[in-house]
């Protein structure tokens, strides 16, 4: 018999595995993966960043960050900038098109994960948001107390 928190971590596991297939899916059509879409949304939010910023925000490594960037500039999506403030800095903005597609991906990727949700009422919703964000928390601070 597995411990409870083994059983919480197979079922966020798998439940993460479902939504991120789902999401995958929904994805598909634009030929935008999970990394070049969690690029364009943090611009299409933030705005203007450099590399490293973005790469935090979306938890890519360095390599697969500029990865990402490069493919995005390939297809016109984004385009690197000295910055205005710092010219030995880099900055990453979107385009035109890249705002127009991050903008149509975001409201398509917004109604799948709606979609995907749809298994918990709204009261549901708030009460899993605030338990993940509770767990995630406290893990975060164990995972940093002891790694001192």
């Amino acid at each position: 018999m597995h411990s409870d928190g083994i059983r919480l971590w197979l079922i966020l596991m798998k439940a993460h595995d479902s939504l991120r297939r789902h999401a995958e899916r929904q994805l598909q059509a634009s030929g935008l993966g999970l990394s070049d879409f969690a690029v364009l949304e943090v611009l299409l939010h933030k705005g203007a960043l450099p590399v490293n910023a973005i790469g935090s925000l979306v938890r890519l490594t360095s390599g697969s960050i500029t990865a990402a960037v490069d493919r995005l500039a390939a297809k016109g999506f984004v385009e690197r900038q000295n910055a205005l403030s710092d010219r030995r800095a880099r900055m990453v903005h979107l385009t035109e098109s890249g705002r127009k597609v991050a903008e149509a991906e975001f409201a398509a990727h917004s109604a799948a994960m709606e979609h995907a949700m749809s298994g918990l009422n709204q009261a549901e919703k708030k009460q899993a948001a605030e338990l993940l964000k509770k767990l995630g928390l406290e893990a975060e601070r164990l995972f940093v107390s002891e790694t001192r």
